[in-house]
């Protein structure tokens, strides 16, 4: 093959990667628009098949498995739930602690939910409404969300670390530091942590630890892929001619 012919190929494959990407970013706007997804995957899998010299159906099925992959999004919620992570409002456990920061000063109250004063499971509960989530009032509950890290070595900003006896929470601020509202006359404040893996009845992670790929950018990458596989093919073949 030609470097002129394999130059054209790659603009004929660039042209249905564009087709495919606006009809799977309308297929989330209407319905209609399934059809055109559907075609555009078929076109740029046709295309792809064409350019690896690999003209069965599997190439095919897999290129429309991929967009039919991508264009599906995770469940997601900003509720705050036993034995999983709220993702819908896309906080992370570095927002929690940068949150919680903005309260440090605010003087102990028990009960209390706003600046005027907090306790400690109302500072939780505060922390995160203010991200989206919604999380229980009190500490036995709080303890029950999220998902469970198995120690102190385990524990990654954000989370929540709840001693035996579940009569107090704070907030993991990482390097060994934690982040609470301790008792009447003291303040929201950073201080080491005290508690060892004995001391603990559960430390919980109630949001992702980290971002996560959304899946625009998962089906970005799908197709780049896929851009990339079928270049290298042809580049392969014209250097082979």
């Amino acid at each position: 093959m030609s470097v002129e012919a394999v130059l054209s190929r790659i603009s004929e494959i660039r042209s249905q990667i564009d087709t495919l990407r606006g009809g799977t970013a309308a297929a989330t706007s209407s319905s209609s628009s399934a059809a055109s997804t559907s075609a555009s995957s078929s076109a740029f899998a046709d295309a792809l098949a064409t350019a690896t010299g690999n003209t069965g159906t599997g190439t095919a099925t897999a290129a429309t498995g991929a967009a039919a992959t991508t264009s599906s999004a995770p469940a997601t919620s900003v509720d705050a739930g036993a034995g999983t992570l709220a993702t819908g409002s896309g906080a992370t456990g570095s927002d929690v602690v940068t949150d919680a920061k903005k309260y440090l000063g605010v003087p102990y109250v028990f009960g209390g939910t706003t600046t005027a004063g907090m306790d400690c499971s109302g500072l939780v509960q505060t922390v995160f409404k203010d991200l989206g989530v919604t999380m229980p009032r009190v500490v036995p509950d709080q303890a029950k969300m999220g998902v469970e890290v198995g120690s102190l070595k385990d524990a990654q900003p954000g989370d929540l670390i709840i001693p035996k006896g579940e009569g107090h929470v704070v907030i993991y601020a990482g390097d060994g530091k934690v982040l609470h509202a301790p008792r009447p006359g003291k303040d929201v404040r950073i201080v080491d942590n005290w508690y060892s893996d004995a001391d603990i009845a559960t430390i919980r992670r109630i949001v992702p630890a980290q971002a996560s790929a959304t899946p625009a950018t998962t089906a970005a990458s799908s197709v780049t892929d896929l851009q990339t596989a079928a270049l290298l093919s042809m580049m392969q073949s014209g250097s082979a001619a």
